[in-house]
């Protein structure tokens, strides 16, 4: 509930701070989409709230999926934090469907659009990735991924980009890694297209 979470972010904020070990970022993140939470809008105000009388230098940040942006008072809420780490995979709808298989009711294009009313403050982050899933064959790092990827980036003009691969095993023997080299390759193909310098994590 948000009465807890508020409460429990506040112990131990006033226990960092008792410490003088102060956190540089508070991030929104774990075992599923923060923003799904109904009182998500509430909480990051409860946590700016908070952050500003016991960690005025720490950021605050969301990581998410990007399936709730078409809810006004989460990209309301979004929007407010210090960084907005945004998920987007593919530029192509069918390897959208096989990598991050969203429910019924997901629009890509609306997706798309709630991306750059953000009017560049935010971080897109993309998983690049290749392999098989239900018989179905995706490689999101051949030219005509990138190219379709880069193109959109160009419209939703992000301030920082971040790319990264499976770090570890997956259920799935089908999936594969994809190489330090090939990231590398990705982030210098944004660089030269868009200017933007790429985060890459292994």
């Amino acid at each position: 509930e948000r009465a807890e979470v508020k409460e429990l972010l506040k112990e131990k904020l006033c226990e960092m701070n008792l410490k003088g070990e102060l956190p540089d970022v508070i991030t929104f993140a774990g075992n599923g989409e923060p923003t799904l939470h109904p009182d998500f809008a509430d909480i990051i105000d409860d946590t700016i709230e908070l952050r500003n009388t016991y960690a005025p230098e720490a950021r605050v940040a969301v990581l998410s999926n990007s399936t709730m942006l078409h809810k006004a008072k989460v990209v309301e809420a979004l929007k407010k934090v210090d960084d907005n780490i945004l998920k987007l995979d593919s530029a192509i709808i069918s390897t959208i469907e096989i990598m991050n298989i969203p429910g019924k009711n997901f629009n890509f294009d609306s997706m798309i659009d709630h991306l750059i009313s953000f009017e560049g403050k935010l971080t897109i982050q993309t998983m690049f990735l290749k392999g098989s899933f239900n018989g179905k064959d995706f490689d999101n790092t051949s030219d005509n991924e990138i190219y379709a990827w880069l193109e959109l980036l160009k419209k939703i003009k992000p301030q920082k980009i971040m790319i990264y691969t499976i770090a570890r095993d997956t259920p799935l023997s089908t999936l594969q890694k994809v190489s330090l080299e090939e990231l590398t390759r990705i982030a210098s193909l944004v660089k030269e297209n868009i200017g933007i310098d790429t985060i890459v994590s292994e």
